[in-house]
């Protein structure tokens, strides 16, 4: 997806745009849609969708649908190929599609709208139309296609009635030899159904039986007869639908040149026509396109946005203002205004109408935009980091036919060197002779719009009382700050307004003055803590007692208090001065208090000793030798506890 459709949200507007259309050709080609270079292009694009747009408002929606696979129809009918009966229709279908188009082209003429006289590039084939209506019908040649087809069918029809008569007479004068008083059908013959006993009373062929085998469906002879004579007549029935199938695709072949015509003009108009559904989408209007480079939007508004909620935007710049710095309290709607003029214009190049009450907007050679953190995980790129690589990016493109906005110009990095490459931005957009856009919250960068020609300031306006954003833009102002008087008003102690005063301006504490109302007493409270949970610690073990704990060793022979009972020391003491200890037959854990050592390990057994022996079963000792030497799979060593 191209970046930059997707930062103006221009990506979302085709999205919408693509869904109006009915062909292929056309979503195509809102896909691969780009700004238009020439003036005099651009302004045929807005007239046909305006004139699409007022057709609509007239005559109503155009019966308009899609004519895919009709070329490839036409292909095989060039090629000397042989269509069916459906794919006939199919055509003939969309020569119905081409005349009821060219009707309501017609009844649009009385408006006096050029776009309706292209009707002429229509062409229903009123011959080929008719043929293939009189001759096809639900997929299917009909009986009137020719006088030998129709006499076919009915000589079938006829046989087959007869067939059917010839089998009910011999039922009925044959009921006490048959098993059912009606016929059937049986592998596509007529067939009376013959008690097995009563076989060699009927002359015919078998060629069936039930599942007990007692009943025998038997073609008659009289029945044969007419049965192969039936199948001599479909055969001469289907090489006469074959002739007319021939016949009538070599007529379609013949108009292939103004089929393809029609397919063409029907993808244009249905091209043409959903620009103009797609300003009844948000109810937009043509623009002015100028070449002076100079916007003016009157009760602008965001596309994508409702109608009913949306806050209509009044912005002009041009007429020696190249540049406008926006500023105002975070969502005040300065990305939205920046958007709403960038994607508004980029619509109107576009060939669309502009979501805008009045519009006059100068053609772009490009549009560049540096909007969002822009950060990149893959190349490890921070957002400032992104930032910088995207605008020096678009300062190399920027030129005096340039259209540029840029979000929160200079954020990410140190408030005072971003402040500065703000300005050095600025700068070089000045000098690039573009249009551009930004905002900010650097006060830096206002000063420096207010003293420099050319560039004007404007602000997001803010309702102070509901401490909430109007969406208003006023050009010419800037915005101040409304961060200490939103803190105030929120609740936040003087102390802390005074400490920040000090911190922003330096001492300069008449940043607060007027924030407290006439006879409104300073707040001078400190914040007030809600009570939190605490942190529960875990009891210490003393140095003494981890000391003495520590003392009894691997293998010791201790006396375990009060049973005064003989274990040895498996396992030493934890943190808690806890011992395993190997009593007969079982593991006990017991308190480094409750022992007393009775022979030291050294004295009763050799150094280096394997207590493996002792404490661990057989087979985790022969587990553990074969993992020694290699990988054993499957295979884990449970220790006394349970544990894996």
């Amino acid at each position: 997806m191209n970046i930059l459709e997707k930062n103006m949200e221009f990506d979302k507007v085709k999205e919408i745009w693509r869904n109006l259309a009915q062909t292929e050709w056309a979503k195509k080609q809102i896909d691969n849609i780009e700004i238009c270079m020439s003036q005099t292009e651009l302004a045929a694009r807005q007239r046909e969708t305006t004139q699409a747009k007022l057709m609509m408002e007239k005559c109503g929606n155009p019966p308009l649908i899609s004519l895919s696979g009709i070329e490839e129809l036409l292909e095989v009918a060039v090629k000397g190929g042989c269509l069916s009966a459906a794919q006939l229709e199919k055509i003939g279908d969309a020569l119905v599609a081409v005349k009821r188009m060219k009707s309501y082209l017609n009844n649009c003429k009385k408006f006096d709208i050029s776009l309706a006289y292209d009707e002429e590039k229509l062409d229903p084939l009123d011959d080929v139309r008719e043929l293939i209506r009189e001759q096809i019908r639900g997929g299917s040649i009909d009986d009137a296609a020719s006088k030998l087809l129709k006499e076919l069918r009915f000589g079938i029809e006829a046989a087959n009635d007869e067939m059917r008569k010839k089998a009910d007479v011999l039922i009925r004068s044959n009921k006490e030899y048959v098993s059912d008083s009606f016929s059937t059908i049986r592998g596509g013959h007529i067939c009376i159904p013959v008690k097995k006993e009563y076989k060699l009373k009927f002359t015919g062929s078998v060629i069936d039986k039930s599942a007990t085998g007692n009943t025998l469906f038997i073609e008659p002879a009289p029945v044969a007869k007419l049965y192969e004579k039936i199948q001599l007549l479909k055969i001469d029935e289907e090489n006469e639908e074959r002739r007319i199938l021939y016949e009538l695709t070599a007529v379609v072949a013949d108009s292939e040149a103004l089929m393809l015509g029609n397919i063409r003009a029907m993808e244009r108009f249905d091209y043409i026509f959903s620009k103009g559904r797609l300003s009844f989408e948000y109810d937009g209007n043509e623009p002015v396109i100028n070449t002076e480079r100079r916007i003016k939007l009157q009760d602008a508004r965001h596309p994508l946005m409702d109608r009913k909620q949306a806050v209509p935007l009044q912005f002009e710049i041009g007429n020696g203002i190249r540049g406008i710095v926006i500023t105002g309290p975070n969502t005040g709607g300065k990305t939205v205004a920046i958007k709403t003029v960038a994607l508004n214009c980029m619509m109107a190049q576009c060939g669309l109408h502009v979501a805008c009450r009045e519009a006059d907007i100068c053609m772009n050679s490009n549009f560049l935009c540096d909007i969002g953190d822009g950060q990149n995980l893959s190349e490890n790129l921070s957002t400032f980091s992104a930032h910088i690589i995207n605008v020096l990016d678009i300062l190399k493109k920027t030129g005096p036919e340039s259209l540029v906005v840029m979000d929160e110009l200079g954020s990410g990095t140190d408030p005072a060197e971003g402040m500065g490459i703000a300005v050095a931005i600025l700068e070089e957009l000045k000098k690039s002779g573009a249009l551009f856009l930004v905002t900010t919250h650097y006060p830096e960068v206002k000063n420096y719009a207010d003293k420099t020609e050319g560039i004007i300031n404007a602000r997001m306006t803010f309702d102070k009382e509901s401490l909430k954003p109007t969406y208003r833009l006023v050009i010419g102002e800037a915005g101040e700050s409304c961060a200490f008087y939103i803190a105030k008003k929120l609740g936040m102690p003087q102390s802390m307004l005074r400490r920040a005063a000090l911190e922003a301006y330096g001492g300069n504490v008449e940043a607060l003055s007027g924030l407290a109302s006439d006879g409104e007493a300073e707040n001078d409270e400190v914040i007030k803590k809600e009570a939190r949970p605490k942190i529960i610690k875990a009891a210490k073990t003393s140095r003494s007692a981890q000391k003495a704990a520590k003392k009894f060793n691997l293998g010791d022979s201790v006396m375990v208090y009060p049973d005064k009972k003989i274990g040895i020391v498996c396992k030493t003491a934890d943190d808690k001065g806890m011992l395993e200890i190997q009593m007969k037959n079982k593991k006990i854990r017991v308190n480094h208090k409750r022992i007393k050592l009775h022979v030291a390990a050294a004295e009763l057994y050799p150094e280096d000793y394997d207590f493996s022996i002792i404490f661990d079963s057989v087979a985790n000792r022969k587990i553990r030798h074969d993992m020694h030497r290699k990988f054993v799979p499957d295979k884990e060593i449970v220790i006394s506890d349970g544990k894996k």
